[in-house]
């Protein structure tokens, strides 16, 4: 076995699969990853199980460290420079990290969250079915809380062979689509139409729980003492104060769209699109056939690919020299005569 050893690592970075379903009766929230799409396409690279346990990476930077042996690991997610030892490598692949070698994480310049997947899975004890952190609830394995610098992850030492990209679709650039309901007859017309035609933002305050949305107070047409209801993934409450919060109730996200509106950035302004209750199933089926279409979107890397992203966070152009200093230039200088 190898290890992977957190070097250093932003705060709400934690280990997150495809989440804790069949306990809500208990009171547990499913958590789980924040972007399915990513969470699979990182786990497809190395032949894992899609929704199985990866390292779910917030905005801020990071590094990780093999130890005891090479590390294979697949990224993908947020736009970032990504390196290996100062080398430039690519998002939405794989890449072996070899024993000794630092794998680092810039900030995130497109998106939220990244996906760092590992060869043969995260090792640690399933609690109710899951891997994934919930903090609150101190649940999650092999650390109960999120990721800092020092702790170790026991992995599979990586065993060779090709590397693998995938091709994945381009991000829609649309409004995020929404079923209203079940409660939206609280609301006037007019309401909902404010909170349909206004541009949003996420606010900085959010967090895995709920995305806070800085726009227009949506007023209630009969007080905001609403009777609670169940919820899912992607519900949108609207609190006393009118700002929305979205993963609670009175108008769902749709499935497909719930990874897109995660890895909105805080202050990037979007907008919301009503949708049937038909079209959101149809794009549920759309997305999930996306999924089923992974593995058929992988290509084996065999030669080097000219990665803008990566090559942001790198110095390309080398040492500064001076044009009149000859001692600078990068050239055997016993072959050069002056005119």
């Amino acid at each position: 076995m190898s290890r992977l050893v957190v070097t250093s690592i932003g705060p709400a970075s934690s280990v997150q699969d495809g989440g804790r379903h069949g306990a809500q009766r208990f009171g547990l929230t499913t958590s789980g990853s924040m972007d399915r799409l990513a969470l699979a396409a990182a786990n497809t690279l190395l032949g894992n199980a899609p929704f199985a346990a990866a390292i779910e990476i917030s905005p801020f930077g990071a590094a990780f460290t093999a130890r005891d042996g090479a590390v294979r690991v697949a990224l993908a997610g947020a736009s970032r420079s990504v390196d290996i030892a100062g080398r430039a490598v690519a998002i939405d692949s794989s890449m072996t990290i070899a024993d000794g070698e630092t794998l680092s994480l810039g900030f995130a310049r497109r998106g939220a969250f990244s996906y760092l997947a590992i060869e043969g899975g995260i090792a640690g004890e399933e609690m109710f079915g899951s891997l994934s952190v919930n903090a609150r609830a101190g649940l999650g394995s092999p650390y109960p809380r999120p990721l800092q610098a020092g702790d170790e992850l026991e992995t599979r030492t990586a065993g060779g062979g090709s590397e693998w990209r995938i091709e994945l679709p381009p991000v829609p650039s649309g409004p995020i689509r929404v079923v209203l309901g079940p409660q939206d007859d609280e609301f006037s017309d007019d309401a909902k139409a404010l909170f349909l035609d206004s541009d949003w933002k996420v606010s900085s305050t959010s967090d895995r729980m709920g995305y806070r949305l800085e726009g227009p107070a949506i007023k209630h047409l009969h007080g905001h003492n609403i009777v609670s209801d169940g919820t899912v993934d992607g519900s949108i409450q609207v609190p006393g104060n009118g700002a929305p919060i979205v993963l609670m109730p009175d108008a769902t996200v749709i499935t497909a769209d719930l990874g897109r509106l995660a890895q909105t950035q805080p202050g990037t302004a979007f907008r919301f699109r009503a949708v049937s209750m038909a079209e959101a199933h149809g794009e549920a089926r759309k997305f999930a056939e996306l999924l089923r279409s992974l593995p058929d979107r992988l290509r084996p890397i065999d030669k080097i690919e000219l990665n803008i992203d990566a090559l942001h966070g790198v110095n390309v152009a080398g040492s500064a020299v001076s044009a009149i200093d000859i001692g600078t230039w990068h050239a055997d200088t016993d072959l050069l005569t002056p005119d």
